[in-house]
């Protein structure tokens, strides 16, 4: 056994190595079963093609898919023998087998999500220009200039064509709604490029609707609803115009922070799949039309994402991962149950002794609720000794999110170095049910900072973690609630690291981008009349009160959570005397991607928790 406390364990994870991890935004197949995926490496991402056996290539080496909606998402869709994607705010058209990339839209406002007709005439797409968001068509071979096909709604995603190209779906919403709030399934019949006399076919201002798809014989459109506690999958008949619920009482839905999610698919006119999401880990789902499920475990992965099946409907492609397995596109073949790797976001070089293992754990809220979090021991187990380690708690952002049983780097690298790592999915999470997310509605900035403070007491309590060395960290709506446990409850956590965090409310609400522009209304409160809770939940406001040592990051092209948020925080702790590391990172914006950044930003880090927590 190593002589190295906790916290010092040497560890074959650098700095250097998580920030030169790919990471994969998406997988599809094309009409002619090569599979295609989209590819991120350092800040730019890349479209790769496999086709059999063949070994992956490039389809382009010198653009980067780069969506312009909101957070991003949709990076391109496939026509019969090309891709379309988005770079350089336009629609790009390559050829699947060879050539160079063409422009088929001008460089006009901000594009995702397209989608090509099934005769390829056609391309579909999400468009937005000075905070007008549309459905928007074009030739798919540039001919003409696009066109507004559906309009008046604030918000637009996931288009779906029919497979005989007589209609087409989307989901639409309005504000305040998020769309896991509220939004509407449109159908609307397709001819020449446009779409005539839609119909709003499911869902209103309560009942968010997720990822319209067509069956292969165009007979059903399926679609996830969440109208109860747990999600529901239905089947639109498109003859009959009758709708029924084919697999109901699962958490589905993902909460649609970008474009271009999926969590089911159509493997033939008679059979899909679908994820269950089970307290933060996939299981799978076969289901036919007539109503009939069976269940499959999925491992050795614990999270699929992004499922796509091919063309002969006997393989399906994902992005799997586990807490000891690093992101990969994968193809799952049903009838034997066997896995392909495809390719791999790590070189998967290290050894499992040194990959921290998942365990879930919860507690009682004072209101009875179920609170849960993931926790992830140090590593190699056989260096641990009997006294508990310190722990790093992580409090995710969003807040309309959840940390799953995915691979995490950042658990693999801190637990590799003796620390415990600890994810909470506190109350607002999504994949808990309808009523967990909904119990931060105005409550934001009070639920979190209680679930974050009694998780602290539970560690302790379980002898998961050292009391005395214990620390708070998150970033955007996380970084918001380390900074608010900083502030209202010292000493609790022994330091705090936050990234890009909210500090000013009213400054989020008044600044914020579109997408979220009532996002803050929802989980505080409107104003003026909820004026007083927004300056009494708004850390800068009570700056002063923090006392524990804190380090801050942020990105200096942050548009979400813009740097006067981090400096006024900043500034109070100057005044104060508060030992801090402020980090500004150039060409940075709301999360971090240049690998020159990243391996600073995790050197910082251990920097600073060897300075405040384990020599203080």
């Amino acid at each position: 056994m190593p002589t190295h406390p906790y916290g010092l364990w040497p560890s074959p994870f650098s700095a250097k190595m998580l920030a030169n991890f790919y990471r994969f935004n998406d997988v599809q197949w094309a009409p002619d079963s090569t599979l295609l995926w989209a590819e991120g490496r350092g800040a730019q991402t890349f479209l790769l093609a496999q086709k059999g056996t063949e070994a992956p290539r490039e389809l382009f080496r010198n653009l980067s898919l780069r969506p312009g909606v909101g957070y991003g998402g949709g990076e391109f869709g496939l026509g019969p023998d090309f891709a379309v994607f988005v770079a350089n705010n336009r629609l790009y058209r390559q050829a699947l087998t060879s050539g160079t990339p063409r422009a088929i839209t001008p460089a006009f406002g901000g594009t995702a999500s397209p989608v090509v007709s099934p005769d390829g005439r056609w391309v579909v797409f999400v468009h937005t220009y000075e905070e007008t968001d549309v459905l928007a068509s074009a030739p798919a071979d540039g001919s003409q200039w696009p066109q507004r096909i559906a309009q008046g709604a604030d918000f637009y995603m996931q288009p779906a064509f029919a497979p005989d190209g007589r209609h087409l779906a989307w989901v639409e919403w309005d504000f305040p709604q998020m769309p896991w709030d509220g939004t509407r399934l449109m159908l609307a019949q397709w001819a020449d490029g446009r779409a005539h006399t839609p119909r709003h076919i499911a869902g209103d201002d309560d009942t968010p609707i997720f990822q319209p798809a067509f069956s292969p014989d165009g007979r059903y459109l399926a679609y996830l609803a969440q109208d109860a506690d747990r999600d529901t999958l239905y089947l639109y008949d498109l003859k009959g115009g009758e709708t029924r619920a084919l697999l109901s009482d699962k958490i589905m839905l993902l909460p649609a922070w970008v474009q271009g999610m999926r969590a089911f698919t159509w493997l033939n006119a008679q059979r899909l799949l679908v994820l269950e999401n089970r307290l933060g880990f996939s299981r799978i789902w076969l289901v036919s039309v007539d109503g009939q499920a069976t269940e499959s475990d999925p491992a050795p992965y614990t999270w699929l994402r992004q499922p796509a099946a091919a063309p002969d409907g006997q393989r399906l492609a994902f992005l799997a991962s586990a807490p000891q397995i690093p992101e990969r596109v994968v193809v799952w073949h049903p009838a034997s149950g066997q896995w392909e790797t495809r390719a791999r976001a790590a070189t998967e070089s290290i050894p499992a002794e040194h990959l921290p293992v998942l365990k879930p754990i919860s507690w009682q809220a004072e209101d009875g609720t179920t609170v849960h979090a993931l926790y992830y021991a140090p590593v190699p187990a056989a260096w641990r000794d009997d006294t508990p380690p310190p722990a790093l708690v992580s409090i995710h952002g969003g807040p309309t999110s959840q940390r799953t049983a995915s691979f995490n780097a950042q658990a693999a690298y801190f637990a590799s170095r003796g620390y415990a790592y600890v994810e909470l999915n506190y109350r607002g999470s999504t994949g808990y049910g309808r009523r967990y997310m909904l119990a931060l509605r105005e409550r934001w900035g009070d639920v979190d900072v209680e679930d974050a403070v009694t998780l602290a007491k539970v560690l302790a309590e379980r002898g998961l973690a050292d009391p005395q060395r214990m620390v708070i960290m998150g970033g955007s709506a996380g970084g918001y609630t380390v900074l608010n446990v900083l502030v209202r409850h010292p000493g609790v956590y022994k330091a705090g690291m936050e990234f890009y965090g909210v500090s000013d409310l009213f400054a989020l609400d008044m600044d914020t981008h579109k997408f979220e522009r009532h996002y803050t209304a929802t989980l505080v409160g409107q104003l003026p009349e909820a004026a007083e809770k927004y300056r009494a939940w708004s850390p800068v406001f009570h700056a002063d009160k923090i006392r524990d040592p804190i380090a801050v990051f942020q990105g200096l092209e942050d548009k979400v959570v813009p740097p006067n948020q981090s400096e006024s925080i900043v500034q109070a702790l100057r005044r104060n005397g508060v030992p801090h590391i402020y980090k500004t990172y150039e060409g940075e914006g709301h999360g971090f991607r240049k690998p020159e950044t990243l391996e600073d930003f995790y050197s910082t880090m251990e920097r600073f928790l060897q300075k405040h927590v384990l020599f203080a």
